[in-house]
């Protein structure tokens, strides 16, 4: 859906993940899981211990507190930098979950596995090669993390200086459920951008056949579909992060409150 080329073969969300369980197995609906466990290991954990140092440091002398402005620049770099270190494991996953597609259309695999994925993006691009598309993932993690992180914290310190609400589940939720939609919002154009650079054919040499970076991709996207066409994939991507949303900051903040640290 979001990779630019050939016509799809499903139209929409539901259709699709119909047609890979019935074609492929339900199981495949999991495909290229384990990568995306590695890399929200290492994103997620730098960029929730970068957002909460860099606040800190930001606001230590400052006597108006944490401003919107702050949140946003911290929001940025936590999530940019945090994407720049997990972009391999990014990489591998996209590779592996397209396998199933190129099978269907009569294909040869180009990667069986996440090793033998690792060993001939390596082979054929070197060690930089794990970075390829690099700079669109970490451009769509810094727009997701200025809505999530900055969202959800903004959010959460207006309710409890607004409204008799407490610290608690109901404030955590109201919090993560528009921290979700402003991610979604600011992340699927980049989300498509990224796809696309990542899925298109490359030289002997790793180089794009089809997009010269992140900004020629966009511009042939809104030029040729129109801009509407960078919001392809919003709803699944919506709801993805709606619930990944609430159940991370959730989780989150129970686990800092059964730590004895201090809420978020």
């Amino acid at each position: 859906m979001a990779s630019g080329g050939s016509q799809a073969k499903y139209r929409g969300m539901f259709r699709t993940a119909m047609g890979i369980a019935k074609e492929e197995g339900l199981l495949h609906l999991w495909r290229g899981m384990l990568p995306a466990l590695y890399r929200h290991a290492i994103y997620t954990g730098f960029r929730m211990s970068a957002y909460e140092e860099i606040r800190n440091q930001l606001s230590k002398e400052d006597k108006n507190g944490f401003s919107l402005w702050k949140k946003v620049v911290a929001g940025m770099m936590a999530g940019g930098i945090g994407q720049l270190m997990a972009s391999p494991t990014d990489l591998i996953k996209t590779q592996i979950q397209m396998e199933g597609r190129r099978r269907l259309m009569g294909e040869p695999p180009r990667v069986d596995g996440m090793v033998d994925a690792f060993r001939k993006i390596v082979k054929q691009g070197g060690v930089t090669g794990l970075w390829r598309g690099c700079w669109p993932n970490v451009q769509r993690a810094a727009l997701v993390n200025l809505g999530d992180l900055s969202t959800y914290d903004s959010v959460k310190s207006s309710i409890l200086d607004n409204t008799t609400l407490e610290d608690n589940s109901v404030t955590h939720c109201l919090s993560s459920g528009c921290a979700g939609l402003v991610g979604a919002i600011m992340g699927t154009p980049a989300d498509v951008v990224k796809a696309r650079i990542m899925n298109q054919a490359t030289d002997e040499f790793g180089r794009g056949l089809v997009y010269k970076s992140s900004a020629d991709c966009f511009m042939q996207t809104v030029r040729g579909e129109g801009f509407l066409a960078l919001y392809k994939g919003f709803l699944p991507c919506w709801l993805r992060m709606a619930p990944w949303s609430l159940t991370f900051w959730l989780s989150f903040e129970q686990i800092r409150k059964a730590s004895g640290a201090t809420p978020f």
